[in-house]
């Protein structure tokens, strides 16, 4: 309270000055003990309780397995499911994509082993350059928008700048550096299934330089003391050609389908692919680019994805 009893006004942008200059994160929000959410990370009623609303009727997202997308025989019957995915849903899931399990655990891991590390160590990397090189933060959009969201990120840039490896931490380096490797070569299968898909080449669009410019985002969304009070993040599209999800099996995702939100189910071992905006433009509008979420982690495991994005040079 002021002089006189008038009640001071609450200055959100300032609070959350103050928590990007902790440098914290949200996980060290989590880890603190705190029981009651800062209020610049409070969204409106409306809007929570929207992110509530999963429609589990409407069924999952197709699961496709790649184990024959090399197969004369087979392909054809690959192209279909993968266009008709990405024409009907705008999300899908792959089995058999060509990444050992192993690869995919490890990665993982990495990532976890960062965002578990104290946040002394943490801070070196946290900035919000986002154009370019390596960028650990919280919400790179802290000072764009009204919220704040539950979730921390450590971004790398692999082209067509790509970061200094040495810039990379180092607890999860070797594993980032790989996981460009893998994700790009799934990248690459998928859009040409859908290429094909479009009646074009299986190369036309790689060739185009529709998929030179890429960053890898790793997400930790920790637990959340009120998860009915914000979200992990908010609704949006993906800008570029395909994105590349790997994740843990902590739920939270969600896309929306018809007028409804559905639950991306994690699997172990699956990854998920949904198509950007770029690629819905350039298809004439065939392929989908959905809006997707993720709603604020209840639970005490961390949920952890890492998504590369694949987007035109």
């Amino acid at each position: 309270m002021a002089a006189g009893g008038e009640t001071l006004s609450y200055d959100p942008m300032e609070e959350a000055k103050e928590f990007d200059n902790s440098k914290i994160g949200v996980k060290g929000l989590s880890e603190s003990g705190i029981t009651t959410i800062p209020k610049f990370f409070v969204h409106p009623p409306e809007v929570v309780s929207n992110h509530k609303s999963s429609t589990a009727s409407a069924g999952g997202i197709p699961l496709i397995d790649l184990s024959d997308a090399k197969s004369e025989l087979h392909r054809p019957k690959i192209v279909q499911q993968i266009s008709d995915a990405a024409r009907t849903w705008g999300f899908f899931q792959l089995i058999n994509h060509g990444i050992p399990v192993s690869k995919l655990d490890e990665t993982i891991a990495a990532y976890r082993a960062f965002f578990d590390q104290p946040t002394e160590v943490k801070m070196n990397h946290y900035r919000r350059e986002e154009s370019h090189g390596v960028l650990y933060a919280s919400n790179n959009d802290l000072y764009r928008s009204k919220m704040a969201t539950w979730h921390d990120t450590l971004q790398v840039w692999m082209s067509p700048e790509p970061a200094k490896v040495e810039d990379i931490p180092e607890v999860c380096r070797k594993e980032v550096v790989e996981w460009e490797v893998h994700a790009n070569m799934v990248a690459e299968t998928v859009l040409g299934l859908l290429c094909e898909g479009l009646g074009l080449e299986a190369e036309k669009l790689k060739n185009m330089g529709y998929t030179k410019t890429r960053a890898i985002v790793g997400h930790c969304y920790p637990y959340c003391p009120q998860p009915d009070l914000t979200i992990g993040l908010s609704s949006h599209s993906d800008y570029g050609m395909v994105t590349v999800l790997l994740q843990n099996e902590v739920p939270g995702l969600q896309i929306k389908h018809g007028d409804g939100w559905v639950d991306v189910i994690p699997m172990h071992g699956t990854l998920t692919i949904n198509v950007g905006d770029t690629l819905q433009i350039v298809s004439n509008g065939e392929y989908k680019s959905v809006e997707h979420r993720v709603l604020a982690n209840p639970l005490k495991e961390p949920r952890i994805s890492i998504i590369e994005f694949f987007n035109a040079g």
